[in-house]
């Protein structure tokens, strides 16, 4: 019995179903043969159209050219993979569904003074064009391995008298999780509102249907995001990608890491290390993490369980800090890839250097513009990679490096993180500005995921980033220009280059 379960998960029978629609598919193509004429017109039809829609889409140039490709030299199959993973815009009832959930209204715009025009222009843009608005009154402590912060976070957990809320990319059974339920478990049971939101695919494996009842059981409410579904979806495509917890609206966490023993390096693995970061918010700055969250529960969450009575959840306790924080998400909802748009900008105003630490360097033009330029400029642009990666990554890892030469001709120094795999995405520049985050340097994150992060600016811990970017340096190897390549390897490289969009 033990063993059929263990084969019929809901992970295998999707599988096993959106199989069996391929197959009926291909089927389906092979009677209708006798018809290919009309197919293949409507086909070419079809894919005009794509097309043209594709050159006019505001859009990665390079995301454009894979798929209209992909459009033209596939027959029929081109179109149809376009129509289910080429669109980066969730399908309209999802996006309806979290713009009606929209608590932007909620987020107050703060005006605050800022000497540095170009700094003060650029907050600017980023609470119009997401309503994340810059909060003063809040502290910040940095964090260069989750191990530090798993620490911080459980000591803030064991105070919580009001709420938490969780939500997490990657949950998964082991020594982190067991502890931290451990705690809203007593939460709970004192009468702590609980609630816990996951991304369905890659946190299915614990949460079953059965654990989330389990759960429910002893009054910890929960929410799968984008549940995995058997028919095919173009929304499939989007995950949750932010890691957040918020705690009774005075404290809040983000950074890279997951709640999986590997992130803080409890898991036996094929590496010595595994380097994330993270950073805690106090004060008023959690009042955008807490609306963040609220937005995403309530799109998905069951009518009973809605997040209403907002005045509850927000910052009660005084903090007096240095400096500004605006903690933002980004999402497919938006069409301004804030994502990007707030690396581009530190890139373009730094002055002295930018220091970036990311698991992935698959960036598009305009990215690769942004760091070009700054190098040439003069400023010191530098960033590291992992150097290690298991064998599941081995083609990213392949096309990571492919971005490196045009960018050390540039002037940009890369570097690889030589201990384990580095999974931070930090970028701190001039002593003054610093992003810790979930947001990674490849299209998934830029354009597909939702994402968040918390943008610092002349806070005291940005010393404490630019410190861990330092010592994570000197831990490992500095690229050089390899001009003596084979010619299969180029060869090789132009061709992940080119499929880098869909990776």
């Amino acid at each position: 019995m033990n063993f059929l379960k263990k084969i019929f998960t809901r992970l295998n029978v999707t599988i096993i179903l959106l199989a069996v629609q391929i197959i009926v598919f291909a089927m389906l193509m092979n009677r209708i043969v006798n018809f290919l004429p009309y197919v293949m017109a409507l086909n070419y039809f079809l894919g005009i159209i794509i097309v043209l829609w594709l050159v006019k889409k505001d859009d990665s140039a390079a995301y454009k050219i894979i798929w209209i490709i992909a459009v033209i030299t596939l027959p029929i199959s081109g179109v149809i993979l376009y129509l289910l993973f080429g669109n980066t815009h969730p399908i309209r009832r999802i996006r309806n569904r979290i713009k009606e959930n929209s608590l932007s209204a909620l987020l107050h715009k703060n005006h605050h003074q800022v000497e540095d025009a170009r700094v003060a222009s650029f907050l600017t843009y980023v609470q119009q064009t997401s309503a994340y608005p810059a909060y003063a009154n809040t502290e910040t402590k940095y964090y260069p391995f989750g191990e530090l912060m798993f620490e911080d976070m459980l000591a803030e957990l064991a105070k919580a008298k009001k709420f938490i809320f969780l939500q997490y990319f990657i949950i998964s059974k082991g020594k982190m999780w067991s502890k931290i339920l451990g705690i809203l478990l007593q939460k709970a049971e004192e009468g702590v509102e609980v609630r816990v939101m996951f991304d369905d695919l890659v946190s299915q494996r614990l949460f079953t249907r059965r654990y989330e009842k389990h759960l429910r059981a002893k009054k910890i409410k929960t929410v799968r995001f984008n549940p995995l579904q058997s028919l095919f979806s173009p929304f499939m495509n989007h995950r949750d990608h932010r890691k957040i917890l918020v705690i009774d609206g005075n404290v809040g966490f983000t950074g890279s890491v997951n709640i999986t023993d590997v992130s803080i390096n409890l898991e036996g693995s094929y590496m010595a290390m595994w380097k994330d970061t993270g950073v805690k918010l106090k004060g008023e700055a959690v009042w955008s993490f807490t609306i963040m969250f609220a937005e995403i529960w309530n799109s998905f969450c069951k009518t009973e369980d809605l997040i209403l009575n907002f005045s509850s959840y927000k910052c009660t306790d005084n903090f007096a800090s240095k400096g500004l924080v605006v903690p933002y998400g980004d999402s497919p909802l938006s069409e301004e890839r804030l994502g990007e748009n707030v690396y581009i900008e530190i890139l373009n105003q730094a002055k002295e250097y930018v220091y970036i630490t990311t698991p992935f360097l698959i960036i598009s033009e305009k990215m690769i513009y942004a760091l070009q330029m700054a190098a040439k400029r003069g400023v010191d642009v530098r960033i590291i990679t992992p150097g290690l990666m298991d064998w599941t990554r081995a083609i990213v890892q392949r096309v990571t490096r492919s971005y490196y030469k045009n960018l050390l001709k540039a002037g940009v120094k890369i570097y690889e993180y030589s201990p384990g795999f580095l999974h931070a995405k930090n970028f701190v520049s001039d002593d003054k500005i610093a992003v810790i985050g979930t947001i990674n340097l490849d299209y998934r994150s830029l354009y597909l995921h939702f994402e968040c992060a918390a943008l610092l600016y002349q806070t005291s811990s940005i010393n404490s980033v630019k410190e861990d970017f330092i010592d994570t340096m000197e831990q490992g190897r500095e690229i050089l220009i390899d001009d003596k390549r084979h010619i299969f390897s180029r060869f090789l490289d132009a061709v992940l280059h080119l499929f880098a969009p869909l990776m």
